[in-house]
């Protein structure tokens, strides 16, 4: 990116404003496709979580925070600097989340019952479509919630899955 910047303050001052123009759209290319693999890291860390929790069928402080934390982070990423628009609105999710999902279980593996199942095995016993309705409802809230209300709102959704009622009261 430092080249980029080096190029663009010399297209401006040798007055190549459309080369400038064309180095602030690569900016901007570039910008959002960090922001996308970054918002795709914590997706995978949340889908490995719900993994877990869909086969063990329950619920760790740990797993909790990580949870937790992914679906904030989330939010905190997706919003644009306007703060009024997203990079991923939220009707654009089932793409992101059916490779996130792919792209967790291998990782699941390694920490679903202590590492006993291989990643062909978690593939076989998950349901794809629950693990991706319970991200939706994860993520909605990102939309309809301020970064102070969305931890409660996720301990309230956490709160419906397999030992999420004991460990919530």
């Amino acid at each position: 990116m430092t080249q980029e910047l080096v190029d663009l303050r010399n297209s401006i001052l040798e007055g190549r404003y459309e080369d400038a123009f064309i180095i602030i759209d690569e900016l901007e290319d570039m910008s959002k496709k960090s922001i996308l693999r970054n918002i795709m890291s914590f997706l995978i860390i949340l889908m490995i979580h719900l993994i877990k929790n869909h086969i063990e069928k329950r619920l760790t402080n740990s797993w909790i925070a990580s949870i937790s934390n992914s679906v904030i982070e989330i939010q905190s990423l997706n919003l644009k600097d306007n703060r009024r628009s997203y990079y991923i609105k939220q009707d654009e999710w089932n793409d992101y989340l059916e490779e996130a999902i792919e792209r967790a279980i291998r990782p699941a593996s390694v920490e679903v019952m202590d590492g006993k199942l291989k990643a062909a095995a978690i593939s076989a016993q998950i349901s794809r479509e629950y693990i991706i309705q319970i991200s939706h409802q994860l993520l909605g809230l990102t939309y309809q919630y301020s970064a102070k209300e969305l931890p409660l709102a996720i301990d309230r959704v956490l709160a419906q899955l397999s030992g999420g009622d004991e460990w919530f009261d």
